[in-house]
């Protein structure tokens, strides 16, 4: 898309291109939109889905065993030609084990999540000569991954789903992204319009992830249940866990509340009566946590167990309700910020 609309009869520039760029440059795409990785439907088919159709996919990690992950990620190099990450959670048991694997792999991005990776893991993934993508939640952590050598900063408000922050995502647009200079932020958090990623690009962004909005593609293979469950909610069933004690420092997770989040509420307070017994440590009561996530959410995808299943969603699910493919999700998301776009220029004019 080179040109657009005429106003005036005289031809109107394509501004996407110019607050796309920095963004694309980075990527190698053709849209700095990111589709955040989902575990058990940031799969081979979707993640090329994205790709294909000029943005950016991430392959989700999750606890998936180290040799199935590698299987995973060439089952997507053979679907799409296009850029692609693969997405390191940092409190997987299964971590250390994938890192070295997608090292040896010499993958062109790899990004961490879930927690904040140490100086040696940000190494050994530019050493393989990765590009590495690292979130952020405050000022300082973002200057720590950059100082370890995170070539881009993600950028997540507390209204995006799975694992979150504790932070609005006006808040740290302000706090981050204002004060961060010559290095890519992509930000995500409740983003589901191209109208408001063209106000994130105007202050800066040089892109923007989306996650919840590509459940709803046509591409993503979660189980019928689970989708229709995103159709018929809205922002506020889409909310945060609480931690009970910090000597379990569990990430919050935003998922559709259901009779699961119950469970995990649960099992919290099992595992602090054992860390009060010293019948586990905290380590091991972290990585169940971690892995009643996992089981929960593999549960709720792939099983369509929409009751004690994990339905994890960001806020903006109150704005997606219809089902689209990944090439219409894109194409309309382009569209509404090239028209916002053009809408706030015509306000500058005398």
């Amino acid at each position: 898309m080179q040109k657009i609309m005429t106003d005036n009869n005289h031809t109107q520039q394509n501004l996407t291109n110019r607050f796309f760029q920095t963004g694309n440059d980075f990527l190698g795409t053709q849209y700095p939109i990111m589709c955040g990785a989902m575990t058990w439907i940031s799969e081979p088919e979707l993640v090329a889905a994205v790709s294909n159709s000029g943005a950016f996919g991430s392959l989700a990690a999750g606890n998936t065993p180290a040799d199935e992950l590698k299987k995973q990620i060439e089952a997507t190099r053979k679907l799409t030609s296009g850029p692609f990450a693969v997405n390191l959670v940092t409190v997987a048991p299964a971590y250390r084990e994938q890192l070295e694997m997608v090292c040896d792999l010499e993958l062109p991005f790899i990004i961490f999540a879930g927690s904040f990776p140490n100086l040696e893991e940000i190494r050994m993934a530019k050493q393989s000569g990765a590009r590495v993508m690292c979130f952020a939640s405050t000022l300082s952590i973002a200057r720590r991954m950059i100082r370890y050598g995170a070539d881009a900063i993600i950028l997540e408000g507390m209204e995006a789903g799975g694992h979150v922050g504790h932070v609005s995502l006006t808040v740290l647009l302000q706090q981050v992204l204002f004060e961060l200079e010559d290095i890519p932020v992509f930000v995500a958090g409740g983003i589901a319009s191209g109208k408001m990623g063209a106000h994130l690009l105007l202050m800066g962004a040089s892109g923007v992830q989306m996650g919840t909005r590509f459940v709803l593609a046509e591409e993503c293979k979660a189980h019928p249940e689970f989708k229709q469950k995103f159709r018929k909610a809205n922002a506020r069933n889409a909310v945060a866990t609480p931690q009970y004690d910090s000597r379990l420092p569990v990430v919050a997770v935003r998922a559709l509340s259901n009779k699961g989040m119950e469970d995990f509420r649960k099992l919290q307070l099992d595992l602090i009566h054992k860390l009060d017994q010293d019948e586990v440590t905290r380590e091991n009561a972290q990585e169940e946590v971690e892995r009643f996530w996992m089981g929960a959410l593999r549960q709720a995808v792939q099983d369509g167990d929409i009751d004690h299943g994990s339905l994890m969603a960001g806020q903006s699910v109150g704005l997606v309700h219809e089902e689209s493919s990944v090439q219409e999700i894109i194409n309309n998301f382009v569209r509404e910020a090239e028209e916002e776009l053009q809408r706030v220029k015509s306000q500058f004019r005398p």
